[in-house]
Parts: C-alpha cells; structure tokens; sequence
C-alpha cells in the first residue's frame, strides 16, 4: 500500500512541475502568461530608449523584469516572430523584411528616429548634395577633396546587413544602387567611436547617437534637425517599431503602453534625441509613401 501512495505521489509532483515547464514556455511565445519577464531584443538605434525606459518602469513596477539586447532590426524581427523573445525592435517595416510574416506580428510604433550621414571632423565637409552623397557610398567619390573638404581619402563604414539603419539609409540615398564594399558594423554605437576617431571615416547614424566629436552632414543644404524630420524635409527617418506575436504577452504590453504613455513621449523620447510620433506632420507607410496627416 505504501508503495502505491509513493507511487501516486510522485506522479503528481511531476505533473505539477510539467505544468509549471509548460506555463514558462508560455511566456515565451507571446501568450497571456503570468510571468512578468519580458524580452526585447534588435535594434540598436532603439536600444537606448527601451533600455532607460526598462529601468524607470521597473523601478516604478515592482516584480518586473525587462531585458534589452540589440543585434539588429533583422535579428529582433526573427526573434519575435520565432517566439523566442517577446518583444522584437525594428527601424524597418515587417513587411520590408524577407521572411518575416508581418501579418501574424503586431507592430507598435514608439517614436520616430532621423538618420543622418557624419563624418570625422578631420575631413573639413558640413554639406553635400545627395547626389555626392550617393557617390560617396557607391565609391564613386573617394577624396573629400572631390567635395570641397581636405585632400584626404575617404573611408566607408558600413552597417552589417539586417540594420534597419542601413536599410533606412540606403532607400531614401543610394535607391536602389549597391553601396561599396567597406568594412560593417553591427551597431550605432560602434560606428559612432570609429567615425569620431578615424580621419576621414563616413557612416550613417540614428539622431539619438550624434555628438559633439562627430560632424553630421547637411544634405543639399537641409540640416539633419527633429524639425525637418517632422515635415519630411529631411527624408532619412524612420519609424522605431515594437513588434510582438498578434496576442501580446501581458506584461511586454503593458510595457509598451508605458513608452506610448504622454510621459514617456514628452520626456525620454525628446530627452534621448528621438521624435514624438505625435510631433509628425505627415505619415510613411510601408512602401515609404508619405502623406500629410
């Protein structure tokens, strides 16, 4: 008898821990779970506004846990839709995206970002046409001097590819056209100490990354401004999107409801050098048509 009892009881315990291995699993696909660990996870001109809004919304949220990573709009978009996190961060539509099923993501819109192109004070530019820019990302133009700077030769960095900035970029600069081969990198904030310290460097990075050690360039005279973001003047921006499974994970919703919220929008998004989705006098859709709102 005692033996059946044992039996039985052991049943039960590894039923209750095959439960709780299940409800766990749960979490992890985008379900309504209990759990209140939340994953993040792309891109890194992103990152540090999710990263600062984390740690104000758990020091404000007791029991929740956030974790940001970046690695790229690409890698977040495979990650979320994989289930394999919970909140996937993207400079770039799903839709734009090969193998992405954009239709089975739900994509939340957090703020908007400019790119613009910088380079390393050294090499004495403030402005070009975008028709030199273009030039100048395709190796047609190799000399700064060719752009009225320094007689000094230039020297591309790249983002890897998957970088919703790169990919951002290269719509509204190169249309269409291959860009050069250069060395890439899989972050903003590589590219940022590499163009500050190398004469003659040239990339491209998200606003909320530019310094006083960089210089960004002026395009056809239009300065890379929040301002011209707003009205489209400036045409290299784009939307900071946070993709989940269709039915969100509560808490990773809850989350997003708070970088949404008036004060997050009026607060650290202008403070970390992003654009308020409600500041935007016009809207882009997937296609990259824009229209006035």
């Amino acid at each position: 008898m005692k033996k059946a009892l044992s039996f039985v009881t052991i049943l039960g315990v590894s039923g209750v821990l095959l439960a709780g291995c299940g409800s766990n699993s749960g979490s992890g696909t985008g379900s309504s779970s209990s759990s209140s660990k939340v994953t993040a996870v792309g891109s890194t001109a992103l990152q540090p506004l999710v990263e600062q809004a984390a740690t104000d919304f758990q020091s404000a949220n007791s029991g929740a846990s956030i974790t940001v990573q970046g690695g790229g709009s690409g890698t977040g978009l495979s990650q979320v839709q994989q289930k394999a996190v919970q909140i996937g961060n993207s400079d770039i539509f799903a839709e734009k995206q090969a193998g992405i099923k954009a239709n089975e993501l739900k994509d939340h819109q957090v703020a908007v970002v400019g790119m613009a192109p910088v380079v390393n004070k050294d090499a004495g530019v403030k402005n070009v046409t975008m028709a030199q820019l273009k030039k100048i990302f395709t190796g047609k133009i190799t000399n700064w001097k060719q752009v009225g700077g320094k007689d000094e030769k230039i020297s591309v960095v790249n983002r890897a590819k998957g970088s919703g900035t790169r990919a951002t970029f290269e719509q509204a600069v190169l249309g269409g056209a291959s860009a050069v081969k250069a060395q890439e990198q899989d972050s903003n904030g590589t590219v940022q100490k590499i163009v500050q310290s190398t004469p003659g460097a040239v990339s491209y990075l998200a606003f909320s990354f530019l310094n006083s050690k960089l210089q960004p360039l002026s395009i056809d005279n239009v300065k890379p401004t929040d301002a011209n973001v707003e009205t489209n003047k400036w045409k290299i921006w784009s939307y900071e999107h946070m993709y989940t499974q269709a039915k969100p994970n509560k808490e990773a919703e809850k989350f997003i409801k708070y970088i949404q919220s008036s004060k997050v929008q009026d607060g650290l998004v202008k403070k970390l050098g992003y654009i308020s989705i409600s500041n935007m006098k016009v809207t882009k859709d997937a296609n990259n048509k824009v229209t006035n709102k």
